[in-house]
């Protein structure tokens, strides 16, 4: 192995090893049996661009003895082709159709990885983190819903010495972007049925996102733009209250403090409207007149439908943590402390892992205290979490 490590390996290694997966296992688990998985990948929102897919990467991934894979958005292997010495080489690794490759379950792996960071991913030989998948190389990238933004599966090729180069990386990115132009062209993504998929997710023409930004972003219709803090918090409370707010409700969501004159507010909700649309916020009261969908309230819905890892990939900070409106401030409180509280009581140490790796999660107590008493006495992380805690006893002792 190389005297170096790329900080992102190195987290997910983090990760792998709080989930306890086994450096020495030989295979990845069978999560999708055959029969389910039939019926599954022929209902997947990527099935109908899987085609397009393999006629633009498939040839060349079996022209160098490579795999072509396309993953849902939990990391299942869906599709895996190949040629058949280069598939029989990958069922000793259970690289194949219904295994799953979550970090959490396989280790350190382009698909899996690049699910948690949400960005395209390379990862080579002995950067994986079980021993029996470094012969190998990895590239991976995340094909979105082009209306949602949430993510639908992951694209890889995987095979020898000839994936790992910058021209494969660039390959599998125009791949999944060529994937999405086609999901928008084709009028968005088949929705995969409830009952199958199991995400609860609202599909809208225009969506905010507001979690672990200063400044939300508003996207209508494809097209993103950057918002005012005072536009991001006013959308934020129009989002969460579909029934409107009367212009005295919102003043007082809004304003920390003595309220301003109603004049005031009235020129803010002008100035919005006049960005926005008359078609898109009504008065009287003021409300959203087309569906919104907020990432805040993917990762609300995530957590009723019992699906905390889900909620914690999609949770990129609290909800516009620089903003003192009283009313964004209870929306930030009670999404994050929910979110806190379903991590503490799952009693699963990688999500506690990750929650005290992100910047709002370093100085939580409870959670590194939690992680101590779960992890085994023998769990390599254990040094880490006890020096953590060390660490916060002399700071605020």
């Amino acid at each position: 192995m190389s005297q170096a490590m790329r900080s992102e390996v190195a987290e997910s290694w983090h990760r792998s090893a709080a989930a306890g997966v086994d450096v020495g296992a030989e295979s990845s688990p069978i999560t999708l049996p055959e029969d389910d998985l039939v019926e599954y990948r022929a209902a997947h929102a990527l099935a109908p661009v899987y085609p397009l897919l393999d006629d633009a990467l498939g040839e060349a991934a079996r022209a160098c003895d490579a795999l072509l894979a396309l993953s849902d958005h939990q990391g299942q292997l869906l599709w895996v082709t190949g040629t058949t010495q280069t598939l029989r080489r990958a069922e000793a690794i259970g690289f194949v159709e219904g295994a799953s490759w979550d970090e959490r379950l396989a280790g350190t792996n382009a698909p899996g990885t690049s699910l948690v960071l949400d960005r395209p991913t390379m990862v080579v030989g002995a950067e994986h983190y079980r021993e029996s998948v470094r012969p190998w190389n990895c590239a991976a990238a995340p094909i979105h819903d082009p209306i949602t933004g949430r993510i639908l599966g992951v694209l890889d090729v995987t095979g020898g010495p000839d994936v790992a180069s910058p021209q494969t990386m660039a390959m599998v990115r125009t791949a999944a972007r060529l994937a999405e132009s086609e999901l928008t062209r084709l009028g968005g993504p088949i929705p995969v049925p409830h009952m199958i998929d199991g995400e609860v997710f609202v599909r809208a023409d225009v969506t905010v996102q507001c979690l672990g930004r200063r400044e939300a972003v508003l996207t209508v219709r494809g097209k993103a733009q950057v918002l005012s803090r005072r536009h991001s918090e006013i959308l934020a409370l129009l989002a969460t209250s579909p029934r409107g707010l009367a212009g005295d409700e919102l003043a007082l969501l809004l304003y920390e403090g003595d309220v301003p004159a109603t004049s005031t507010l009235r020129a803010e909700m002008n100035r919005l409207r006049g960005l926005l649309g008359e078609e898109v916020i009504g008065s009287r009261p003021y409300r959203l007149l087309v569906p919104v969908a907020g990432d805040w309230n993917l990762v609300r819905a995530l957590l009723a439908a019992g699906d905390v890892v889900a909620a914690m990939r999609h949770y990129a900070g609290p909800v516009l943590p620089h903003s003192d409106a009283p009313g964004v401030v209870a929306l930030r409180e009670n999404l994050h402390g929910e979110l806190r509280a379903t991590i503490v009581a799952s009693d699963q140490a990688d999500l506690m892992a990750a929650w005290t790796r992100a910047s709002w999660g370093a100085d939580d107590y409870e959670v590194w205290t939690a992680q101590r008493d779960l992890l085994p006495a023998t769990s390599p992380l254990q040094p880490l979490v006890r020096s953590q805690l060390a660490r916060l006893d002399l700071e605020f002792a």
